[in-house]
């Protein structure tokens, strides 16, 4: 974590960032801790994302990358698909994003993914709306509007479209970051083939809803992230009273949103390298033709 940004300023984001604030109320709180409106205005570009440094650029010459189009009832879903040259067949990952849409950094991770051996799909959930914009505000509230029914079922529709990809070996698992970790858990438990799935400090299932699962489940919490963790207790003991299949793992002084290596007030290194070392691991694992 960045030591110019307390935690309690880390905390207010995160209201606002999840449609708990509005933007003047957030700002008016902001200067109220920092010490006026000047302060705060400089405070902000700490805490948004900065798409300007990519891991794995995106003309890295081992990947192949296009646009897949896959079809559920009336709606036409899109997405970015990365792949290893060479066109053999790759156990497939689903790439969830976070409450911005499909932004660069969320491509940039569906890059990463895809090296590791993996056919790698970062569906674009604001397809119906024309797709993510650039303006990260607008896109943020575009996620606001849709409907989480529709949502889950077209980003189920992704598991056959996967598991029937002429370059797939069938197994799809999906990893989801934040409102994408959210998904992630009610993935497993949608009634699809998906074998696999990670969910980053994602909000969990309902008890009653954990009986449906039937994917293998892998579980990444940040130690001061209260909002999600709130509910890890109920969520590990339904899982374990269903004999439910899954790892969870909590990482120190991490906060929400810690793998996102273009937030600089919040992205933690040491956590964000463990926690995908033990993502590829169980996607090897669970994967596996």
């Amino acid at each position: 974590m960045d030591s110019r940004i307390d935690q309690s300023v880390i905390e207010l984001y995160d209201q606002f960032a999840h449609g708990h604030l509005s933007r003047r109320r957030f700002l008016n709180r902001l200067a109220q801790m920092v010490g006026g409106s000047s302060a705060a205005l400089a405070v902000v570009p700490l805490l948004q994302n900065d798409h300007s440094t990519l891991i794995v650029p995106e003309q890295d010459d081992r990947l192949d990358i296009s646009q897949a189009q896959w079809e559920t009832g009336a709606t036409t879903m899109s997405g970015y698909l990365a792949r290893l040259k060479g066109g053999e067949r790759l156990p497939a990952v689903i790439v969830i994003h976070e409450n911005r849409g499909l932004n660069p950094h969320i491509e940039d991770v569906t890059r990463r993914i895809a090296l590791e051996g993996f056919l790698a799909l970062a569906p674009d959930a604001l397809s119906p709306s024309g797709g993510t914009p650039d303006d990260e505000s607008r896109a943020r509230e575009m996620m606001r509007e849709l409907d989480p029914t529709e949502t889950l079922g077209r980003l189920s529709a992704a598991v056959p479209f996967l598991a029937g990809h002429p370059e797939s070996t069938g197994k799809v698992g999906a990893v989801g970051f934040c409102w994408g970790g959210g998904y992630a858990n009610q993935l497993a438990a949608a009634g699809t083939s998906l074998n696999a799935s990670v969910a980053y400090y994602g909000r969990q299932l309902p008890v009653d809803e954990v009986p449906k699962i039937t994917a293998a489940l892998c579980l990444h919490y940040a130690e001061l992230d209260e909002r999600i963790n709130a509910g890890i207790a109920d969520y590990e003991a339904a899982l374990k009273a269903n004999n439910k299949t899954y790892e969870i793992y909590m990482y120190e002084g991490a906060n929400h949103a810690f793998n996102n290596d273009t937030n600089e007030a919040r992205y933690n290194k040491e956590a964000a390298d463990l926690a995908w070392s033990r993502t590829i691991a169980f996607f090897k694992k669970h994967l596996a033709a």
